[in-house]
C-alpha cells in the first residue's frame, strides 16, 4: 500500500498529495532527482517523506525533522534524526520536503553540511498559469482536479459534462488544463478549454477529442485541472457512454472522486449471462507492483492478487472471474486497491449491452456508533438512504447492501417503501445482515408502479451502525434487457435537529436546508431525465418547493417550471416535457437545469433515455 494521506472526512482533501500527484509534477520530480548527488539528506518540514518516497522512489540516505516527538520515528523507511544533526551527515545533496520553501532555506542554511547542493520542491511547482491562488501554492484552490475514464474504442464513446459551478461563487475566468493518456500511460493528448463566463455548461465528448488531434481508438484515462476557480476545490461531472455506432449500449457514473483509497466496495458478481470488468487505472506516476491489487468476495478475507504490475497512468482491464472463477451474483467483491486508483469504474457485458458503473470508497477509520440505535425520537428515522423505483409496468427495480467500512461486520436493515405521492406502501425488514451476506431484492411484491425505496437501521434483531450504510440499485428492462446501476450512501434527510454533521445541506448550514442539482439535457436521440426523491427523517414541510431553472451554456436563465413533491415523495422530471422545443432550443446543447429548492433537501439519480430500450441512470450531484 502506499504510504500516502489522501483524504479526511472533516478536514477534506489532503492539499499537498495532490501537488505531489499531478502529472506536470511527475515530469518535474524526474529532473530534480537527477540533480541530487548521494549521499542525499532529506528534511521533512511538513512530515510528507512517506507520500514523497512511495510516489516517486530515489536514493535517501538520511532523514532529518524539526519535531522533536518525530525523532526516531520512520519515514519513508528511514529513521528521522533531528534537525540539528544535519551537519554531521555527510550529505552532499539536501532535498527541503516543502513548497513555498524559500524561508525555510534561509532559516536552515547554516545548519546544512558545507558545500552541498540544496534542492526544495519549489523545482517541481506547476507553472503560474496554472495556479489560481500563487501567493500560496498549496491552496486547495490551486489543485481542483479530478480524473475521468475516457474511451473512444470498439463502438463506444466517453462524454464528461458539467457546468461551471465556479462561477456561482465569483469566478471569473475559469478553463481546464486537460491531459489524456492512453492505455499504456502515455500522453495523447494535452490541451486547455475554456469555461463560460457565467454558470454554464460544458461537455469534453472523446468524438472531439479524437478527431481534433488525430488520434486512432483509445481507451484510457483524462486528467482534469480546473484554474481560475472560487469557493469549491472538487472538480464534479457526469460521465455518459454510448454507442457511437448506434449500438444498444449507454450508461452514466458519477464523477471519479479524486482520492485514492486502500480499498473499495460495491462490485457485484456476473450473472451466468454477464461478464464483468474492472477497470484499474493507476493515479500515479509510479508503478503498481504485481500484488498490489487484489480481489476479495467480500467478508471471506481470502484476497486474491494481481500478479501483473500496472505502470504509470496506465489503464488495465480485469475480467473479475480471472482472480475469482464461478463466483456469481449476488456474491458482491471487494478491491483492495492499496491507494493506487481513485474510485474504479466496473463495466458489465449482458447480450451484447454494455452498462458501466462505479465503486465507492471503503472506509477504514470508522466505528460503530451506538448513539444511532438510541437516536432520540426527534430525528425520526435516522439515516435513511433513498433510491427511485422506476416505473414498473417497464422496469424492474431491485437492491443489494454493500458494507462499506472494514468494521461493518453486520447490517440492520429495513426497507420502507414510498408511491409517488410520499404515501408509506409497506415495508421489509431485511435482517441483521453478515458482511458476507447474498441477499438481493427485488420491489415488484410492493405493488408500487412508481415511487422509491428507503434503506434504514432497525436494530429490533441487534447489530451495530456508523451512518455509512450503503447499497446497489440495479434497473433492468423487461422487454430490452437493458440495464443500469448505481450506488450510493445514508444520510439523515430534512430534519430541524442535528446528529454529527446530519443532516447536510448542499449550500448552508442546517436547518437551512436546500438543494442544487445539475441535470443535463438530452439531444433528439437519448432525452434526459431524473427521479427527484424528497426524503426526510422527520416531519418537515408537506410539499417542496422546487424549482427547475433551464439555463443556457453560458449559464443565462432561459425558463423556470415549478414542481412540487410530496414530503417522503417523489417525481420523475423530464426536461422535454417540462419545457417547450423552443426553450430547448435556446439552451443550446451546452444548457442544461438547475433544480432548485429553498426549503428542503432533495435527493436525485439522473441518466437518458432512448427509443431503443436504452437508459442510464446514476445518483446526481450538487454544487
Amino acid at each position: 500500500m502506499l504510504r500516502i494521506q489522501t483524504f479526511d472526512a472533516r478536514a477534506g482533501g489532503n492539499v499537498i498529495y495532490k501537488a505531489l500527484a499531478h502529472p506536470l509534477a511527475a515530469e518535474a520530480i524526474a529532473a530534480l532527482y537527477a540533480r541530487l548527488e548521494p549521499p542525499v539528506a532529506l528534511y521533512d518540514p511538513d512530515g510528507i517523506a512517506d507520500a514523497l518516497l512511495a510516489m516517486y522512489p530515489t536514493a535517501v540516505d538520511s532523514l532529518f525533522v524539526h519535531d522533536v516527538a518525530a525523532v526516531g520515528q520512520t519515514r519513508g523507511g528511514l529513521t528521522a534524526r533531528a534537525l540539528t544533526r544535519i551537519g554531521e551527515s555527510g550529505a552532499r545533496s539536501v532535498l527541503i520536503a516543502g513548497f513555498d520553501a524559500a524561508r525555510t532555506l534561509v532559516r536552515v542554511a547554516p545548519m546544512l553540511p558545507t558545500g552541498a547542493m540544496v534542492a526544495t520542491l519549489d523545482d517541481i511547482r506547476l507553472p503560474d498559469a496554472l495556479l489560481t491562488f500563487r501567493a500560496r501554492y498549496l491552496d486547495k484552490l490551486n489543485f481542483a482536479t479530478n480524473h475521468a475514464f475516457f474511451r473512444d474504442a470498439d463502438g463506444l464513446s466517453t462524454r464528461v459534462v458539467s457546468a461551471n459551478y465556479w462561477a456561482n461563487y465569483g469566478a471569473a475566468e475559469v478553463r481546464l488544463w486537460l491531459r489524456l493518456f492512453d492505455t499504456d500511460g502515455a500522453v495523447l493528448a494535452t490541451w486547455e478549454q475554456a469555461l463560460p463566463s457565467g454558470a454554464g455548461g460544458f461537455s469534453i465528448d472523446s468524438r472531439e477529442v479524437r478527431r481534433r488531434f488525430g488520434l486512432g481508438p483509445f481507451t484510457g484515462q483524462l486528467f482534469i485541472h480546473a484554474i481560475g476557480v472560487a469557493g469549491h476545490d472538487v472538480v464534479k461531472y457526469a460521465l455518459d457512454t454510448y454507442a457511437s455506432d448506434n449500438g444498444a449500449s449507454l450508461s452514466c457514473t458519477h464523477d471519479a472522486n479524486a482520492w485514492p483509497s486502500d480499498r473499495f466496495a460495491g462490485l457485484p458478481a456476473p450473472r451466468a449471462d454477464e461478464t464483468v470488468v474492472l477497470w484499474l487505472q493507476n493515479s500515479h506516476a509510479v508503478p503498481i507492483p504485481a500484488g498490489g491489487i487484489a480481489l476479495d468476495r467480500m467478508g471471506a478475507e481470502r484476497p486474491v492478487a494481481l500478479a501483473q504490475e500496472i505502470g504509470p497512468f496506465a489503464t488495465v482491464a480485469l475480467d473479475v472471474a480471472d482472480l475469482l472463477p464461478g463466483l456469481r451474483w449476488p456474491a458482491q467483491l471487494e478491491i483492495r486497491a492499496g491507494r493506487h486508483v481513485v474510485r474504479p469504474r466496473y463495466e458489465v457485458t449482458q447480450n451484447d449491452r454494455v452498462r458501466i458503473a462505479h465503486v465507492n470508497v471503503e472506509r477504514d477509520n470508522l466505528r460503530a456508533d451506538p448513539g444511532i440505535a438510541t437516536l432520540p425520537a426527534e430525528m425520526g428515522r435516522g439515516y435513511i438512504l433513498p433510491f427511485p423505483i422506476l416505473p414498473a409496468d417497464r422496469f424492474r427495480t431491485s437492491f443489494q447492501p454493500t458494507p462499506m467500512s472494514t468494521a461493518q461486520t453486520n447490517l440492520p436493515i429495513r426497507l420502507d417503501v414510498f408511491a409517488a405521492d410520499g404515501t408509506r406502501r409497506g415495508e421489509s425488514f431485511l435482517g441483521c445482515l453478515r458482511r458476507d451476506h447474498g441477499l438481493a431484492m427485488d420491489l415488484d411484491g410492493f405493488d408500487v408502479e412508481q415511487g422509491h425505496g428507503e434503506l434504514v437501521y432497525d436494530f429490533r434483531d441487534g447489530g451495530e451502525a456508523d451512518g455509512w450504510l450503503h447499497a446497489l440499485f440495479r434497473y433492468q428492462d423487461r422487454d430490452s434487457g437493458h440495464a443500469a446501476e448505481s450506488s450510493f450512501g445514508a444520510h439523515i434527510f430534512n430534519t430541524a435537529m442535528t446528529y454529527r454533521d446530519e443532516p447536510q445541506s448542499y449550500a448552508g448550514p442546517p436547518p437551512g436546508l436546500t438543494t442544487r442539482l445539475f441535470l443535463k439535457l438530452g439531444d433528439a436521440v437519448r432525452r434526459s431525465f431524473a427521479v427527484l426523491i424528497y426524503p426526510a427523517s422527520g416531519p418537515w414541510h408537506r410539499f417542496s418547493s422546487t424549482t427547475l431553472q433551464l439555463l443556457d451554456g453560458s449559464g443565462g436563465l432561459i425558463a423556470e417550471q415549478a414542481v412540487q413533491i410530496a414530503c417522503s415523495g417523489s417525481v420523475m422530471v423530464w426536461p422535454h416535457a417540462a419545457f417547450d422545443a423552443a426553450a430547448l432550443a435556446a439552451a443550446g446543447p451546452d444548457g442544461y437545469v438547475l433544480v432548485r429548492d429553498q426549503t428542503c433537501r432533495l435527493f436525485g439519480y439522473h441518466g437518458l433515455m432512448d427509443q431503443a430500450g436504452g437508459f442510464s441512470l446514476d445518483h446526481m450531484f450538487g454544487f
